[in-house]
């Protein structure tokens, strides 16, 4: 398989995982303003915390490749691009697993008692780890020094036609928009319930200035698809694949402030003090614009220079 072929599989199976923890993410903003959330004992809400953070962890690993794409390579398939698909997918599937054994241990506690919603946490996230890793470990055990050295062969980089540019631009907006809206989604709801209706004017207005910080991030990335057939009648040009790439580097600035907001808003909901809310959505903003944008841009200056 070439370079570009495997480039372009990498990012597609990123891209898969990028929409199931965007839609999880909603899952779990929406839960702390559910009812019954409110009588769940301290320690469950830490839990729930701590998956939120595991969730958010995981979609700034996911996301990553592809801003990477658009502000290092130009969209560009390099093998430098091939080792960060691999690397942010693999370090994102733990978490992921993580954050899914701790909330079907919510799920499953307050219904069958403490017990049984361990065992299914436990179970849950045990089976995630050994279909998304133990299995793969071993296969590679077997087979991977072939793989391995057949990758080590393969060119640096290899040229990206305009074409092939396009459509993986337009793809990453297409794939990563349902996870976007599905989020929108999920706290235009949180706005109608009662347990929103408790919280701080400030926690709303926050959140208020999120949801338009989602609006506009849902709007970034519907603009290429736009473009390409209005203004360019469905031409590829270079100008368009500049155009359609600054979309999407402004809905990833959008998403971060966005998530990170929110993120803050549920928090000091949740633990019941505003300094862990303002201080969770200053890390979540910290770790999402590192890995987005101010890593990036470094490395686009590190190969400038070398050049």
């Amino acid at each position: 398989m070439s370079l570009s072929k495997k480039v372009k599989v990498g990012l597609d199976e990123t891209r898969i995982l990028i929409l199931g923890s965007e839609i999880l993410l909603g899952f779990q903003f929406q839960g702390a303003f559910r009812p019954t959330f409110e009588r769940l004992p301290f320690h469950d809400r830490v839990i729930w915390v701590a998956a939120l953070a595991l969730i958010t962890l995981t979609i700034a690993l996911l996301i990553t490749p592809s801003l990477q794409h658009r502000v290092v390579d130009d969209g560009r398939d390099t093998k430098r691009l091939l080792g960060v698909i691999g690397r942010c997918a693999g370090l994102a599937l733990g978490p992921f697993a993580l954050a899914l054994g701790a909330d079907l241990y919510l799920a499953v506690g307050p219904v069958l008692g403490l017990g049984p919603g361990v065992a299914a946490g436990l179970i849950a996230c045990g089976l995630a780890l050994l279909f998304w890793y133990g299995l793969e470990a071993l296969k590679a055990r077997n087979a991977g020094q072939r793989e391995r050295t057949m990758t080590s062969r393969e060119p640096e980089h290899e040229h990206t036609s305009l074409e092939t540019k396009i459509e993986q631009m337009l793809t990453e907006a297409r794939v990563v928009l349902p996870g976007a809206q599905a989020l929108l989604g999920f706290q235009l709801v949180i706005t109608f319930s009662e347990a929103f209706e408790k919280v701080p004017f400030a926690s709303k207005l926050v959140h208020l200035i999120a949801l338009g910080l989602l609006a506009l991030t849902v709007i970034w990335l519907m603009a290429p698809a736009a473009f390409h057939r209005i203004v360019y009648a469905g031409e590829d040009t270079p100008e368009f694949h500049a155009l359609g790439s600054r979309f999407l580097l402004a809905a990833s600035v959008t998403l971060a402030l966005g998530i990170s907001a929110d993120l803050g808003v549920a928090v000091a909901k949740v633990i019941a003090s505003d300094a862990a809310g303002v201080a969770s959505a200053l890390v979540t903003l910290c770790l999402l614009t590192g890995l987005w944008h101010v890593y990036p841009i470094l490395l686009r200056r590190r190969r400038d220079a070398a050049a």
